[in-house]
Order: C-alpha cells, then structure tokens, then sequence
C-alpha cells in the first residue's frame, strides 16, 4: 500500500516518497516548538553565554602578607554537647539553644576586633581567618600583641556576660565557660584566587598556618589559650619575643621546621 501524504493523497513517485520520508523524519525527531539547528550555532551559542562568566572571574593574584588565625578551643564538643542535651525539647520542637547564639556573638566580636586592621577571609566553622597584604597598616611590635590581648579579653568578657541572658544552665550549657581562644600569626606568600565565586587564599604557607592550630603550644603554656607567631610573622613585625616560649614544628612533605614563639594570653592558674 502507497504511504499517503499529510492531505491523505497518495505520493505520485519515488522521488516524491522519499523527499516526504526525509521530512518526516525530520520532523518526529524535532523537539516539539523547537527549530532544529546545527551543531556549530549551538557550540556558538554556548561560547557566548560561557564567555561573559570567564570574563568576569578575577584572575589569581599574587600576594605577600600577614596569616592570622583566631580559634575557638573547645568549640566543637561544646556544641556537641548541647545538641545532645537539647535534642529532645528545644531542638524537637524547631528552636534553637541559646548557646548557638552565644557562639555567634564570639565569632562576631572577634571579627570586630581585628578587622580591620587585617582582612576577613572566612569564617571556618569555629576559626577566623584573615589576612593583611599590607604590613605597614597592621600594628607592629608590642602594639600587636596588645591587638590580641584586646580581642582576648573581648573574647572572655562575651563568655563572661553570656550568664546575663542564658536561658537555661543544664550541664552542657553551662559548659561554656571551657572555651577558650587561641591566635596563629604567620607571614609569607600566597595567591588570592576566586573559586565557586568566593575569593579563597591559597598555597603552601596557608597550609602551615592552619596545621599550626594543631601543634604543641597547650602543652608548652599548660592551656589553650595563646598566640603563636612563627619567626616569619615575628621578623616582619618586630614582635617582642624575650616573654615568648620557642617552638619547633615539623610537618609532611615541608622540609624546613617551622620555627615559632608562643605567647600565654593568660597564666597557666586562670579559670
């Protein structure tokens, strides 16, 4: 039986059935309302909405310039513990604990504190990052240390106040008073790049400085709260470092020790 045509007539030859058949063909594999084009106008198409993101990303850039960490010890199980202990009520009925508050307005106050005179990074959970690319606009010598000494004793008087407007004093809010602050100071090269659209600061002395939150320095002062300035930071800034305690650590895959000074933001005997 001859094919017919969309008018229902039947196709006179086969030249004019196959110049239908291509049509047809044509046809069912076109999505529906959309006009078929070639492969070349597509990639064309790609390219042009692809170019303008490429363009505006900021390319990387290579900076020389101050790391500074500031820690909060015992974040971590601190907000464990109160998970736990709230999980039941406050956490089971869509509120949240007081103490998740309290811990913003530490990370905030220490924000407030030391930027400026460095730059905030990014917030890394418990951690602030920062850094300064130029040194002349970051205090030097004792006027350092007494930068962190005063977002210290920020810090303590923000966990201090926190009974003032505490709601509740079970055993796991009521240990807040076990956190404590920590600082690491280092200087050296790294390169500001953006990545997913934030900018991100990265190469091997970004490294060092975030291992050296984990080294033995709590041990060295008898408790968690200090400032570590490595010989890079020190040098660059002057740093006093008769009061210091010296430090040595040794890391994978960096061949040269790193050489630090650790200055106890508070006696050993402190509550």
């Amino acid at each position: 039986m001859a094919s017919r045509s969309p008018s229902g007539s039947a196709l006179s030859s086969p030249a004019a059935q196959h110049a239908f058949d291509r049509r047809f063909e044509v046809f069912v594999r076109m999505p529906l309302g959309i006009p078929t084009r070639g492969a070349a106008e597509i990639s064309s198409d790609r390219n042009a909405q692809e170019t303008p993101s490429e363009a505006a990303r900021e390319a990387p850039t290579a900076a020389n310039g101050l790391l500074l960490l500031a820690d909060i010890g015992g974040y971590t199980s601190f907000l464990h513990s109160v998970a736990v202990a709230h999980r039941d009520d406050a956490f089971a009925d869509g509120a949240v604990p007081d103490a998740y508050a309290v811990m913003s307005n530490l990370l905030d106050g220490i924000v407030g504190s030391i930027a400026p005179p460095f730059t905030l990074s990014k917030l890394e959970g418990d951690a602030v990052f920062a850094y300064a690319t130029d040194s002349a606009s970051v205090p030097r010598g004792a006027a350092m240390l007494e930068c962190i000494d005063e977002c210290y004793a920020d810090f303590r008087h923000r966990v201090g106040t926190a009974r003032g407007v505490w709601q509740c004093w079970c055993d796991a809010c009521s240990r807040i008073d076990v956190l404590d602050l920590k600082f690491i100071l280092h200087a050296g090269p790294f390169v500001i790049q953006e990545i997913a659209g934030a900018r991100e600061l990265v190469g091997p002395e970004v490294v060092i400085a975030h291992r050296l939150l984990k080294s033995g320095a709590a041990e060295l002062v008898g408790h968690g709260a200090y400032a570590l300035a490595t010989a890079a930071a020190a040098d660059r800034l002057d740093l006093p470092t008769q009061s210091a305690v010296p430090i040595v650590e040794t890391y994978e895959h960096y061949a040269t020790p790193v050489s630090a000074h650790v200055f106890p933001l508070r006696t050993a005997s402190a509550t």
